[in-house]
């Protein structure tokens, strides 16, 4: 797909590797640097995102009306700054819990503008028939840095302490954004179409609620994505601390099957041309969901190791196929005039929703267990395929794009 998408995926890939040995780095240091209590870390997992998200509403009409790939590498170097922050603050004595919060907040507001800008720019790269193989790679890129780079900064953090990794993530924006520089094409500046601000900030979601092909995945991945997140730190503590898995145990059953991603994002367009988009959307929509409530049922010893590995396995080879069927299909019936603007609310959306559903799973967990939480999880899930759409709309009619086509 020509040089220019070679290196946008790999600027993708240098971050994403860098993100994934750094996995899980925030909540680790404030426990292991600034010895924080639970509800300090918990907050840091749920508040930070959720600033972040609101941080980026505003942004959302900022990004669309400017030039991408500058937007894609201030966002990367934002990134940068916010991470190489933490250590520099460690090595001076001056690290807090405050801190962290604030990069946990700039660094998800600084994720999503750099999500609508990249979702963006690929649609006016690449042809409308490569869009579906772009983004499969983009998904098998992210799978295989899940696997991989967890384990290897948590040997990394046991080698050479607890902000080496945050070292790593920082340096991988920093590559990233001169991935990006080395791109050298002359993008035109998106023309504006619409007056007034406080519009325009709500016009991502206008156009998601409109369509009725979009509308229906939205809701449908809202609480899909909500769900399977919500359960993460319930299961933890059901694996941890009632059925006692060693740390290894742990990191293995969520390491492995993340390599069912391979699987599922390159099956992909071999899927769809097979068997075509509206079954992706209904079988494989609903075949992600229907596993969850497994994870109510596991036992200690190997089997329940198994077992969980084998419900993620499932989970994770029917999203990994999904997901860039969806992303295909959410910028085909994009306006290019409002894909930042439709992606930012996507990605708000999405990170309010696990917020929401991960603070309920936590209280529900505390009043009940966590088995039950996992169990009422699943049970929702399995009514979630009901949202998918039953068919597929005719495709809108777009006015013409600004592209330039690779």
């Amino acid at each position: 797909m020509g040089r220019r998408f070679g290196w946008l995926w790999a600027s993708y890939a240098v971050s994403a590797y860098g993100s994934g040995l750094g996995f899980g780095a925030l909540p680790l240091i404030a426990v292991l640097v600034l010895h924080a209590g639970p509800a300090e870390v918990s907050a840091l997992s749920a508040v930070g995102p959720a600033v972040g998200a609101m941080l980026a509403v505003p942004l959302a009409p900022w990004v669309e009306f400017r030039r991408k790939r500058p937007v894609m590498i201030a966002a990367d170097l934002v990134r940068f700054g916010a991470m190489a922050s933490i250590p520099l603050g460690y090595a001076c004595g001056v690290l807090g819990i405050g801190q962290l919060f604030a990069v946990s907040a700039v660094v998800a507001a600084a994720k999503i503008a750099f999500g609508a800008a990249s979702g963006a720019y690929l649609k006016a790269l690449v042809r409308p028939e490569d869009l579906l193989v772009a983004n499969s790679r983009f998904e098998s890129t992210n799978w295989s840095s899940i696997a991989i780079g967890p384990p290897l900064g948590g040997a990394a953090i046991g080698a050479f302490g607890p902000v080496i990794t945050v070292l790593a993530d920082a340096g991988s924006y920093l590559l990233s954004a001169l991935g990006l520089t080395a791109i050298r094409d002359r993008e035109e500046a998106p023309r504006r179409r619409e007056t007034g601000k406080a519009g325009s900030l709500l016009d991502g979601w206008r156009h998601l609620l409109g369509d009725p092909g979009l509308r229906a995945l939205y809701l449908n991945n809202l609480l899909v994505s909500g769900l399977i997140m919500a359960t993460e730190p319930v299961l933890a503590v059901l694996l941890l601390r009632q059925l006692h898995f060693p740390a290894w145990q742990y990191g293995l059953a969520f390491a492995a099957p993340c390599l069912g991603g391979l699987i599922g994002s390159r099956l992909a367009p071999r899927v769809v041309a097979r068997y075509g988009r509206t079954w992706v959307f209904r079988t494989i929509g609903t075949l992600r969901a229907v596993w969850l409530v497994g994870l109510a049922f596991v036992r200690p010893g190997v089997v329940g190791l198994v077992t969980v590995m084998a419900v993620e396995l499932a989970i994770i080879v029917n999203m990994s196929l999904f997901t860039p069927v969806l992303a295909t299909y959410r910028l085909e019936r994009t306006p290019q005039h409002l894909v930042a603007r439709t992606l930012s609310a996507w990605s708000i959306g999405q990170q309010a929703a696990i917020a929401t559903l991960t603070a309920l799973g936590g209280l529900l967990a505390t009043l009940t267990g966590p088995r039950t939480t996992l169990a009422v999880a699943g049970l929702l899930a399995l009514a979630t395929p009901l949202l998918l759409p039953r068919h597929e709309p005719a495709a809108p009619r777009e006015p013409a794009l600004l592209n330039n086509r690779a």
